[in-house]
């Protein structure tokens, strides 16, 4: 059930959702109908995430989603996976009412999605991206920092840096801050640094709904701030939560291990290993850096309420102005 609170921002008007919270696309964690059905139904923006999904299972998804909720959802898609054309296809046919796209260009679907009458967030991660996005006409963007878990950007700029750099560089255009957020003084942060909403990663995959293996879950809420770290430099990186694999990884790098090396022991891991099959040792355990703030699995629709119930009390919190006589 819906929150009966609402906060105004450009992106919840832009969106026709209650509050500035969006669930990331997380594969394996939302790429099933549980976890975006509920965070839309308490007044968030529950987003799918296509990236590893076949395409009936796809369908389904946001089938269950569409007609579990009459408010709006996302699908995250990541426009370099195979089969994207297929799925773009289908969102089309589906006339889903969000699609957050990332990894490739907005020139490629944004004619056909805005014809259909869904609205695009772009993903991206420096001030280039952000501007050639914005002139391509996206209605908005994501943007993540160096915080992120999954896929941060290479440069690690942290999101209290970039979110400013991009809202300079594309003035007016509804912004969502992605990376390092996981309470409710995160999101008052983020809104006061010029976003019109937060979005949420690694505190959704701490959540009743979230579609992961338990040990996933329990390897997160044993995991501090600095129990991160990113490897895979050069081919693709990923922030973790430190295991075996992580470690083998590090060693390599660290000691310029050959690229062929390098490469072979990236590709030994997945996320699904961890996510799917529950190896938290030798799996990619996918988080961010605030998976230190996350203590605890609870449903989405209660983390939602905790969030606005912090975010209200920051407020109320911060010092007033006064004039000085």
């Amino acid at each position: 059930m819906s929150t009966d609170v609402a906060i105004d921002t450009p992106v919840t008007r832009l969106l026709g959702i209650n509050l500035p919270i969006i669930q990331a696309g997380m594969s394996w964690a939302s790429s099933a109908p549980e976890l975006p059905l509920a965070v839309s139904r308490a007044g968030g923006l529950g987003v799918i995430a296509a990236g590893p999904m076949r395409l009936p299972d796809l369908e389904r998804a946001v089938d269950t989603v569409r007609s579990g909720t009459d408010t709006p959802y996302a699908v995250n898609l990541p426009l370099y996976r195979k089969g994207a054309d297929e799925i773009i296809d289908l969102l089309l046919r589906k006339r889903v009412p969000v699609l957050i796209a990332s990894q490739g260009g907005p020139k490629r679907y944004l004619d056909r999605f805005h014809d259909a009458g869904t609205i695009c967030l772009h993903v991206v991660a420096g001030e280039e991206h952000a501007a050639k996005a914005a002139a391509a006409g996206v209605d908005g963007l994501v943007i993540v920092g160096g915080e992120a878990g999954g896929h941060p950007p290479t440069s690690m700029v942290s999101t209290l840096v970039m979110l400013r750099a991009v809202a300079r560089t594309v003035p007016g255009l509804p912004l969502v801050a992605s990376g390092g957020f996981a309470d409710g003084q995160g999101l008052a942060a983020a809104l006061a640094l010029g976003a019109g909403a937060a979005q949420f990663g690694t505190r959704f995959m701490a959540s009743t709904e979230a579609n992961l293996h338990p040990d996933y879950k329990e390897a997160l809420l044993r995991a501090t701030v600095e129990d991160t770290r990113t490897v895979g430099h050069g081919l693709g990186v990923i922030r973790a939560v430190r295991n075996a694999f992580t470690e083998r990884m590090a060693a390599l790098e660290a000691g310029g291990g050959a690229l062929d090396d390098r490469h072979a022991e990236f590709a030994s891991s997945s996320l699904k290993m961890a996510a799917h099959d529950g190896d938290v040792t030798n799996g990619k355990v996918e988080a961010g850096q605030s998976v230190g703030l996350v203590g605890t699995i609870m449903p989405a629709a209660e983390i939602i309420r905790r969030l606005v119930e912090e975010y209200t009390a920051a407020l109320a919190g911060l010092p007033s102005v006064r004039a000085r006589y």
